[in-house]
């Protein structure tokens, strides 16, 4: 067994959590999403956002406005539903929790280890 795939299925697991996380600051190009994703080690392959952003959108929990640019085409930027505030509320407690027991297993290991 390989510790890179379970990390990238622990990324995997959390990118749905953290794409919402970004798009709820306020409108936002996929492209800076995408940076921001990958500056933080969460994403390393374009091709992976886009797919995830349209299954969020069919979901009701994103919607897109495009904006005219005068760089180039128009851009499709991102935004929340209502109903994408109120799943994101969700996983965040839900994140919280996680946070919290995997701190506690961490930390009864140290003790125990004392």
């Amino acid at each position: 067994m390989k510790v890179e795939n379970t990390q990238v299925q622990m990324r995997k697991g959390i990118l749905e959590f953290c794409i919402l996380e970004i798009i709820s600051r306020g409108e936002v190009y996929a492209s800076d999403m995408l940076e921001e994703l990958t500056a933080a080690k969460m994403i390393v392959v374009e091709g992976t956002l886009y797919p995830l952003l349209t299954r969020l959108k069919n979901a009701s929990l994103l919607e897109y406005n495009w904006v005219e640019s005068t760089s180039g085409p128009p851009r499709k930027y991102y935004k929340l539903t209502e109903t994408g505030q109120k799943f994101l509320d969700e996983l965040r407690a839900t994140w919280y929790e996680l946070v919290d027991s995997t701190e506690y297993i961490i930390q009864n290991k140290k003790a125990q280890q004392s």
